[in-house]
């Protein structure tokens, strides 16, 4: 495939071209304009925003996007200083060892251009970050490596949990994938890993990590000042009202989420609860809904691609309940957070790191959905606790905002390569 370049020039002394690789696709219609998902989309024009040039690669797919909300990529604030080179999709064995030695040219020239380097990890098969990053090494280019993850973990989980081939994969990769991330890490000039729970996971592997964020909501998209008493007072009665924004996946613990609500039920507190986004455990969460005969307190309207529609359901919530079982920092919960939505879910350093310094929630031992149930209930008795919980959810995100994560990880790009 032909690179769509939007900018191109000579790599300069006192210049500043950062080369990405980010794991999230860009979509290619038939016309051959190349589409990619309004966050991502976002992260570039903040990326382009901290560096002169930026050249990023990702997967390529072939494809309108099925569905999902895209915008051509000539639309994004500052393309003038963007450069796409897209790589293969290449998740399986076959096809990696097949597009590998184009590829690994394309990387070296690449790098050679840039000033800066940056990949982001995740995977076995078809991980162009950790080829990018074996190259780089071999080059003598010092490189930074960025992770929102515990790849290696999410699939040790999902061969416990998973079915099929997708689980036979899984025992198969994710051994060989742990050992991957960390030969790619121990070499790295610079971790940045977004979160706790993926910090303290790879910390202790590199030489230089820091601790970052990875965020997509602007200073605008935080509740207002003003907007926060009148959630506090609506939330003096009524339901209790609960939301999740994630896929349907066993790494979210969807089951747990549904047992948890069917404990709630049975303790006799009202509550309306959604569950937005699509997920292969999705069937199953509405046959367990249909069992627990929750069918008019639950709601599951599937993938939400609207993302103000995603945030105003945030801020009309009183509470965010998550059952995450694997390591990793999504990034629905400080959406919820500035959303003056407290947490409510199981034990992780990355959500124990986000309400540690003013109390925006609480969490329970993993697994332990009674103890989840019993938090709710409290909650749904006793709103004025609740409504201080909002104010205390307020506070603890007040530093997340998309300008400043990104500006902080350029900087630490900057100084330490």
């Amino acid at each position: 495939m032909a690179d769509q370049s939007l900018h191109t020039g000579a790599p300069g002394s006192h210049s500043r071209r950062l080369l990405l690789y980010v794991h999230v696709p860009v979509h290619q219609g038939h016309d051959g304009e190349l589409m990619i998902e309004p966050q991502a989309a976002n992260g570039l024009r903040l990326w382009a925003r901290n560096f002169d040039h930026v050249t990023v690669m990702q997967p390529v797919r072939a494809d309108a996007g099925g569905g999902k909300m895209l915008q051509p990529v000539s639309q994004i604030p500052g393309a003038d200083r963007i450069t796409f080179d897209p790589l293969p999709m290449a998740y399986r064995p076959d096809r990696f060892l097949r597009h590998l030695p184009a590829a690994r040219q394309k990387i070296r020239d690449n790098i050679a251009q840039a000033d800066y380097l940056c990949f982001s990890l995740g995977g076995l098969w078809g991980d162009w970050g950790a080829v990018s990053s074996i190259i780089a090494h071999r080059m003598g280019r010092p490189y930074s490596v960025w992770t929102d993850r515990v790849e290696s973990k999410v699939a040790r989980h999902n061969a416990r949990t998973g079915q099929g081939r997708s689980a036979l994969r899984s025992r198969l990769d994710w051994r060989p994938m742990a050992a991957l991330e960390k030969w790619v890490i121990r070499r790295a000039a610079l971790g940045l890993f977004h979160g706790r729970e993926t910090y303290d996971a790879y910390a202790r592997f590199c030489r230089q990590p820091q601790l970052v964020h990875d965020i997509h909501v602007g200073k605008s998209d935080h509740i207002s000042p003003d907007a926060l008493p009148c959630k506090q007072h609506a939330a003096a009665e009524g339901p209790l009202r609960i939301v999740y924004a994630g896929r349907a996946d066993p790494m979210k613990g969807p089951l747990d989420w549904v047992e948890v609500l069917a404990m709630l039920a049975r303790r006799g507190v009202d509550f309306r609860a959604t569950w937005l986004g699509d997920g292969p455990l999705l069937a199953e969460m509405r046959a367990a809904i249909d069992a627990a005969g929750l069918t008019l307190k639950i709601e599951l309207p599937g993938f939400v691609s609207d993302r103000g529609t995603v945030l105003e359901a945030l801020r009309q919530a009183h509470v965010m309940l998550f059952c995450h079982k694997t390591p990793e920092s999504p990034r629905c919960l400080i959406e919820a957070l500035v959303s003056g939505t407290p947490l409510i879910g199981y034990e992780g350093t990355f959500a124990a790191d986000l309400i540690s310094g003013h109390g925006g929630g609480q969490l329970a031992p993993m697994d332990d959905t009674a103890a989840l149930a019993y938090i709710l209930a409290n909650l749904a008795q006793d709103r004025t606790k609740l409504a201080d919980m909002m104010k205390r959810a307020v506070r603890d995100s007040s530093e997340f905002h998309d300008e400043a994560v990104f500006e902080h990880r350029a900087c630490l790009i900057r100084d330490h390569l």
